[in-house]
């Protein structure tokens, strides 16, 4: 059951407050003075705090209840307190709840008002419990993946992120081909090191090519070698990809663009383990993990008639998608503080800017970004205009202008996982604005 605690001298206080919680399945805690509420408040657990701020019969100045809530929020920083007094000053009033106060309500008090008030905050304490309970969850099997597994530094903080990382080590183990698909600068190449990384061939070479980077007259000497006089720049003889990486893993980047005597030839190493350079007819033997990726629709090539189907299936025996940055918004300020490197900090517009971009160039835009910043300015803290993002990121939304309806609203609270003021910063609102658009949507905080 969840408790509230009053402290309070008056006995009708508690009596009047001990009926109008009791209509709302709460419990009611009594303490006559702030010594015995500070006695209470270590020994109960306790929601909420209710408390006086005039202990002397003989004073107006509420020194003895300013105290009391000091003290407690020193001690109890999470805890939401609600003061009561008869003597209502707005000074005092507009101080202490910037001080941390939920609320300041002067004696009688209305009841309704008191109810929702107290029924709110509850469950406001009880979902960031939740809340906090579940980041120490994600926080906790981020820690054991990097125990367990060698993450190559990658930054993360992302669910989405958490769960694709925790695939690629378990994929790791498995010693098959693994098919990468995810737009360009998304990190298909760091998760690819990290399946190198805890394979079993750990300690083998990591090759990579990029096959949409050649020519395709070359490519096939760039997988397979070449013997001298092979083509005609081919001036000696040379090793492939293949033969270098063997006892290793051969990344295969943007694997779309292999052209189709390519294909023929890749989907014959991968089925044997055996292929012959250019201007040769010695085979040779290998053992390659290929991890290959792609930011292109595979299946709708096949359709075309412009890449294997057979190769695809070779391939494609796991399949891991990396999401665009804008599908993981939770990693986007850590992915920020990272490229800094301590070297100067990002003010609150700035945050908001980066949270708000849409990232169409995934990470890779990002770390240019935050490079920009680093180069241009000089002062300790980044602001928004230095980042170098488009006009609409960086300006905030005009009251009463295109404000975000209820599934824009859920969307950026989920992909903060919860916290308002990550989450008013997508929407481009403050945190006040965001709560007020929740009131009136409906949407519960």
């Amino acid at each position: 059951m969840r408790t509230i605690l009053v402290i309070d001298d008056n006995h009708a206080v508690h009596v009047a407050l001990d009926v109008l919680f009791s209509l709302a399945d709460l419990r009611v805690l009594s303490a006559q003075s702030p010594d015995e509420g500070l006695r209470m408040l270590e020994t109960e657990t306790i929601d909420l705090v209710i408390q006086d701020m005039n202990f002397t019969a003989d004073t107006t100045s509420g020194e003895e209840g300013i105290a009391l809530f000091r003290t407690i929020r020193d001690r109890f920083p999470d805890l939401p307190i609600i003061l009561l007094t008869a003597w209502t000053r707005l000074e005092s009033a507009v101080a202490l709840v910037k001080a941390g106060a939920a609320d300041y309500l002067g004696k009688p008090w209305d009841d309704h008002k008191l109810m929702t008030t107290v029924t709110n905050l509850v469950e406001l304490g009880e979902a960031n419990r939740a809340l906090a309970q579940h980041r120490d969850g994600e926080r906790r099997r981020r820690l054991e993946l990097e125990r367990q597994y060698d993450l190559r530094g990658v930054v993360f903080a992302d669910p989405a992120s958490e769960r694709l990382i925790s695939l690629a080590c378990h994929v790791a183990r498995a010693d098959v081909p693994v098919l990468l698909s995810g737009p360009n600068g998304a990190g298909k190449e760091r998760i690819a090191e990290i399946i190198q990384a805890n394979s079993s061939v750990r300690d083998g070479p990591f090759v990579t090519l990029n096959c949409g980077a050649l020519p395709s007259e070359l490519i096939e000497a760039e997988l397979f070698g070449a013997e001298a006089g092979a083509y005609t720049s081919a001036t000696k003889s040379r090793e492939g990809k293949f033969e270098a990486a063997d006892g290793g893993t051969l990344l295969l980047d943007e694997i779309g663009n292999l052209p189709p005597a390519g294909q023929v030839k890749l989907l014959r190493v991968l089925e044997t383990g055996r292929f012959q350079r250019l201007g040769s007819n010695r085979e040779r033997q290998v053992k390659v993990r290929v991890i290959a990726a792609t930011n292109a629709d595979l299946p709708a090539m096949i359709r075309a008639g412009t890449f294997r189907e057979d190769l695809y299936y070779r391939l494609n025996v796991i399949e891991l998608r990396v999401p665009p940055l804008a599908e993981r918004r939770g990693d986007v300020l850590p992915l920020a503080e990272h490229f800094l490197e301590g070297r100067r900090r990002l003010s609150d517009a700035a945050r908001s800017a980066l949270l708000r971009h849409p990232w169409p160039g995934n990470v890779r835009e990002m770390k240019n970004a935050i490079q920009r910043a680093l180069l241009l300015g000089h002062a300790e803290m980044i602001e928004a205009d230095e980042l170098g993002l488009p006009t609409l990121a960086v300006m905030p939304r005009a009251p009463g202008d295109g404000e975000p309806d209820r599934d824009a609203i859920e969307a950026a609270l989920q992909r903060a996982g919860g916290v308002m003021s990550q989450a008013a910063a997508e929407l481009g609102l403050s945190r006040q604005a965001l709560y007020r658009r929740l009131d009136k949507l409906g949407i519960a905080r």
